[in-house]
């Protein structure tokens, strides 16, 4: 997942004429497990194929099982995770700029239904369930839109549009600006938040001392580690390492040693490297290493 130094995603969400992208993809495609915190001006849906996973969205924690969607707004800081107890989790993405909600500038459309809900700081996210029958019928209109994008059959644009305009007008008639999830998110702590991510994020490659994170956020260094550790559910250099990790697979795809993997990601000890690698994917950086080139030899 390519990012921003502001973790903002890089990948394009379909195309400037109709920007809207469907995926679908299984959690244990991510080698450690997981995708990383970032965020992105479109809107998100995700549905649960099978399986669950943790969806974390700003202040809020989701178990998302199979059947269940969630919402995410506009500009929410999100991430996804396999669960220890889950095998798997198949889940599908479908993401859409607001401009195809909206229509032209200064629509009605746009002013009096769309940007009450971007701009709303009640409603983050949303967690949609068969159970509920409003949110059942959005989950129609979802798997309706993946149906779609799978075909591409003539006119498609037009009946996916549709869809979205009747999933909006769900959202709006049933959470009008206000949501009892994000009634207690403070915007001050998910900036701090934003902050030290950005901070490990930019620095990742580079020795990070505590010092330097509290400092950088303005927290002593004790406050620094309990926040993290409050907000997050995992202690700050766990999830550094975690992130290193992750950072580290493309240089071992690339075809670079154990040692240079590490020493690009900031582990300044391959064995520590080769250890934490492991634990956090169930292999070792030369298997890894290895498997990715039979990959590309596959695909070529």
């Amino acid at each position: 997942m390519e990012l921003t130094s502001q973790k903002r995603e890089l990948k394009l969400h379909g195309t400037y004429g109709f920007p809207v992208y469907v995926g679908r993809k299984p959690i244990s495609a991510y080698p450690t497990g997981s995708f990383p915190w970032h965020w992105h001006d479109e809107v998100e849906f995700t549905l649960a194929a099978s399986g669950s996973m943790e969806y974390r969205v700003n202040d809020s924690r989701y178990q998302l099982s199979a059947g269940q969607g969630l919402f995410c707004n506009s500009g929410a800081l999100h991430s996804g995770s396999a669960l220890q107890e889950a095998r798997d989790c198949d889940y599908i993405s479908i993401t859409v700029h607001p401009r195809l909600l909206s229509g032209f500038e200064g629509s009605v459309i746009g002013s009096k239904y769309v940007s009450p809900l971007l701009e709303s700081q009640g409603l983050p996210s949303l967690l949609l369930s068969p159970d509920v029958p409003w949110q059942a019928g959005i989950l129609e209109y979802l798997h309706k839109i993946y149906e779609l994008c799978g075909s591409r059959e003539n006119g498609y644009e037009m009946l996916v549009q549709s869809c979205f305009m009747q999933v909006w007008a769900e959202l709006f008639a049933h959470c009008p600006s206000r949501s009892q999830k994000g009634q207690n998110e403070d915007p001050e702590k998910l900036r701090r938040l934003r902050e030290i991510l950005t901070f490990l994020h930019e620095h990742y490659a580079d020795r990070i001392t505590l010092d330097d994170i509290a400092a950088h956020v303005g927290l002593c260094k004790s406050e620094c580690c309990r926040f993290f550790k409050r907000q997050m559910g995992t202690p700050l250099f766990d999830y550094l390492s975690d992130y290193r990790v992750g950072k580290s697979l493309a240089s071992l795809k690339a075809g670079s040693s154990v040692a240079e993997a590490a020493e690009a990601s900031g582990f300044t000890d391959p064995s520590y490297y080769a250890k934490v690698f492991r634990a956090h994917t169930g292999r070792s950086p030369s298997q890894y290493r290895r498997e990715a080139g039979d990959i590309d030899r596959t695909d070529t």
